[in-house]
């Protein structure tokens, strides 16, 4: 598939902003703190990136890598840690930095699973969320847009691994 036929969904412009918005509150929020930013490979790794060089503070980065499994297509719950932390979390404010939001099972998992790490305070930043698709109550403490029930791909997102390099956030009709 060309990438010129891809519909944009949110702008590279668009994308910059809301990050400039999300790095500031955040900043506010986490003051006098040093946070640990959690990225959540693969698809958070260019959100990430742009959002730790807009946060005008100390921090540390940290990366996971978890998947859900099933013998169905469809998320299954069941969560598995690929990549665990490399430090303790113990004490730090933790911020799980997330491309999306979607059923919320997996960041649900996560959460739990990082909170009984005994962190000083846990919170999630995701760049999207799918409100419609969710089928645990989940919610990001820091979201950068709702969208509706539509596959997306680009800004780090995926398809068979492909489309993490547009700029745009664009959506796959297959």
């Amino acid at each position: 598939m060309a990438y010129e036929s891809l519909e944009v969904m949110i702008t590279a412009e668009q994308i910059k902003e809301k990050i400039r918005e999300l790095a500031e509150e955040i900043s506010i929020d986490y003051k006098e703190k040093n946070p640990l930013l959690i990225g959540v490979l693969k698809g958070a790794v260019v959100f990430l990136s742009d959002l730790i060089r807009e946060i005008d503070m100390p921090l540390e980065v940290d990366f996971m890598a978890v998947s859900s499994y099933g013998a169905d297509t469809a998320s299954s719950g069941i969560v598995r840690i690929q990549k665990d932390l490399d430090q303790s979390i113990k004490g730090k404010d933790v911020l799980i930095v997330e491309d999306i939001v979607d059923t919320g099972l997996t960041l649900s998992y996560l959460f739990q699973n990082l909170n009984s790490r005994q962190p000083n305070s846990i919170n999630v930043v995701a760049l999207l969320d799918k409100p419609d698709r969710r089928k645990v109550k989940f919610e990001a403490d820091y979201c950068g847009f709702k969208i509706p029930d539509r596959f997306v791909i680009g800004y780090g997102l995926d398809f068979n691994e492909n489309y993490r390099n547009l700029k745009d956030i664009c959506i796959l009709n297959t």
